[in-house]
Formats: C-alpha cells, structure tokens, sequence
C-alpha cells in the first residue's frame, strides 16, 4: 500500500530553505526580509507545493475571513445577481462565502444562522422573511431590504423613490389610467415601500390609478382574472401598468398578449429590479433598476467595519430607471 504523503508544513519550509520558520512567516505575510532569504523561501515554497492554512491563521486571528449570505434561492435572476455581487465583494476582500438558500422557510432561516454562527464565521448578510427571527447580537448581521432592529443595519434601494418615478414615468409617457400589480411579503420591509410612492407619484401628476395586491403563495393567475375583468371590446381599461417586480412584469406581458393587447403600442408596462435578458443583456421590460452592485458593498463594508456603534440603522440607495422594450420612449415613437 503506497504511503500517504504529508501535507508539508512552515517547519519544512524552513528547513529546505535553509532559514529560520520567523523568516519564513514573515515572507508569508509580506514583511520586509533580505531578497536573498525571501528567494530561497519562495523557492522552497514552489518545490514543496506549500499552502497556508488560511483556516489556521483564521483562528489565532479571532477571524475565519468568512461571511455567511442567507437569501431566498439563486432561481430568481434577481437574488442570483445579488449572491454574485456579495461573493465578489468578499472575495475582493479575502472573505469566502457560506451560501444558504432558504426557499422563504422562516425555519430554514433560523437553522441557517444557528449553522452559520456553529461554524464561527465573521459575520451573516441576509434577506430574510421570518418574523420571529433571532439574531444573536455576538454575531454580526447585515439585514437587506428589511429593518429588523435598531442594532442591526438594514442595506435597501430607495423602493418608495422607485414606484414614484414608475408612476410619473407613465404619466410623461402618456398614461391616463394605470394600474399597481403587486405580490409579496405581509412583513413590514423596505420593497413595500414602492405601493406608497406609486400612488404618491399618481397623485402629484392627478393620474386614475387602481391597485391588485395579492399575499405571498397567492396564485400569479389572479392577476390575470383582474385584467380581464378591466377588458371590455379588445380594449383594457389601463394603459399603462407597475409591476412590484421585473419577474411579475414577465407574466404580466405574456397575459396581456393573450388578450390580444400589445406591449407598448396598447399597454405600457414597467417592472421593478432592472433583470437583464440572457445573450444580449438587455433588460427584459422598461424598469426601475436596483443598483444591486452597490447594494452588496455597502452590506460587506458594514459587515466589515469594527465599530458597530457607528453602523447606521438604515441606508437607502438610489435607484435608476431603464427603458426596456414596454414603453413608448421617444426613440420608439
């Protein structure tokens, strides 16, 4: 039976290279040595295949250099873009990222931060829909799009700011009488915002406005009963829709084109979260756009950052709005 090989350690660095393990250290982490010594141990690195133990150096620091990203699944494009962003962000940082995927489950959530907190990492970002939630204040906890509490910084895009421009965007296109298709979460979070700053923005430019608001495990379907029960003679009682997501939106498109109901020429639509389509990266609808980069910075910065005291309770970000296909923009018109 062949003899497992040994994984090699400082001490045999050291001893190929023919210099002390201080040395050796201080090549490792970038200290100022003699070129002749910091060759010889580079060398002795390279011919043993030495790595360090990032784990180890981890512990003797207090640290794992590792972050814990509890989100609902990467299925959505919009969650799969933020996962991406954040293991960026770390990465960039010499962080790793333990991904859990939690499908909504407010028990899978809990058990997720019990793990995460089990395997010492450094600190948890999550998106999270439980309401009885327990965060463990030796833990730090980077909430997105939800205020949980005022020890705990809530990351979110400026949601109210983003259904307002949504509404005026309709009405400077043209618009006279809209409608607010939404689906979500019965938690007080931020993205609930965007219902008040729609009929805000409705009301400032005195555009006719209805809304259909559906719970979360509520059937998609539903939006298209409320449709047809606005279309009377091939035309929709709205000409122009906001949809609570860019994934609605989608939906929303498809049914309006088995009524017969073209986009944008007879109805314009616009989404919210600024998805992209697969190929040629354009946006799949005219959209208000997350800026979903600056989003996981901000959430690794304030994880980061030693001085918790300092860390504020809530930061919005601003949003942009992109035309994408299902608006009548000037150059389209």
């Amino acid at each position: 039976m062949k003899e497992k090989k040994s994984v090699p350690t400082m001490k045999d660095v050291a001893r190929e290279a023919g210099v002390a393990i201080g040395t050796v250290s201080r090549v490792i982490n970038g200290c100022s040595v003699r070129d002749d010594y910091r060759q010889k141990v580079e060398e002795a690195i390279a011919k043993l295949d030495y790595h360090v133990n990032t784990y180890a150096q981890g512990l003797k620091a207090v640290k794992t250099y590792t972050a814990a990203v509890l989100i609902p699944n990467t299925y959505n494009p919009y969650f799969g873009k933020l996962v991406y962003h954040l293991h960026q962000s770390l990465a960039d940082r010499n962080y790793h990222m333990l991904l859990c995927c939690t499908d909504y489950h407010a028990s899978h959530e809990q058990e997720y931060i019990t793990m995460a907190r089990q395997n010492k990492v450094d600190g948890i970002i999550g998106l999270t829909y439980s309401p009885d939630l327990i965060i463990d204040d030796s833990t730090p906890f980077i909430s997105i799009d939800r205020s949980i509490g005022s020890h705990i910084p809530c990351v979110a895009s400026d949601n109210f700011s983003g259904g307002q421009m949504a509404a005026e965007k309709l009405a400077d296109l043209g618009c006279r009488k809209v409608a607010f298709l939404r689906i979500g979460s019965s938690l007080n979070n931020e993205p609930n915002k965007r219902k008040a700053g729609f009929e805000n923005g409705c009301l400032s430019r005195n555009l006719e406005y209805e809304e259909k608001i559906l719970n979360d495990g509520e059937s998609l379907e539903e939006f298209r009963t409320f449709l047809t029960d606005h279309f009377h003679d091939g035309h929709l009682e709205f000409d122009g829709l906001f949809c609570v997501t860019d994934e609605i939106a989608s939906h929303v498109i498809q049914m309006l084109s088995s009524l017969g109901l073209r986009v944008p020429q007879d109805v314009q639509v616009i989404g919210f979260d600024g998805i992209r389509s697969f190929g040629n990266g354009s946006h799949i609808c005219s959209t208000i756009v997350q800026p979903v980069h600056d989003i996981a910075e901000t959430c690794v910065n304030l994880l980061l950052q030693e001085q918790v005291t300092s860390k504020p309770p809530l930061i919005c970000l601003p949003v942009s709005y992109a035309p994408g296909g299902t608006t009548k923009e000037k150059e389209n018109s």
